[in-house]
């Protein structure tokens, strides 16, 4: 006799919510193997770079085909649309392989994460700050210049 389990298989979560929200995946989940040159394509992101952000462990285990190539599913790609997100903050590789490090670990480091992420977000603010207030100076001096040009016509 042979028994088969009907118990719905529930999928992973994704790697972050809120970054795999709203967003798109090219295939449904399950059926979600993505080689690498299609990962490139989706991400923006050359080969050789998803070749050593595996290589440094910045990526989540990739699975392998048969014949030893590299298979991306959903969760790759959310997590690549997260570390995306990072660099852009300006967060060091070496930072962000050790955050990568602690979601390895699981859910006891969610603390660790937490205030990581809290403190990329001090940053992010302070680096806003500086730049609107950059904005602002350029503002006026093209308002000075602009000014300055019609002065110069009216003569």
């Amino acid at each position: 006799m042979t028994v088969i389990d009907s118990s719905p298989v529930k999928p992973p979560p994704p790697v972050d919510v809120c970054v795999s929200v709203g967003s798109a995946h090219p295939r449904p989940d399950g059926q979600d193997r993505y080689t690498i040159s299609e990962v490139a394509a989706h991400t923006g992101l050359s080969a050789p770079t998803l070749r050593w952000y595996e290589q440094i462990g910045l990526m989540p285990h990739v699975e392998r085909s048969h014949s030893g190539q590299r298979r991306f599913d959903n969760r790759a790609l959310d997590w690549l649309a997260f570390v995306g997100k990072l660099r852009l903050t300006g967060m060091p590789v070496a930072d962000m392989v050790s955050f990568a490090e602690l979601v390895r670990r699981g859910a006891d480091t969610f603390p660790e994460r937490q205030e990581i992420l809290q403190q990329t977000r001090h940053e992010v603010v302070t680096r806003i700050a500086e730049l609107q207030d950059t904005l602002a100076v350029l503002d006026c001096k093209i308002d000075f210049y602009a000014d300055a040009r019609r002065a110069s016509e009216r003569d």
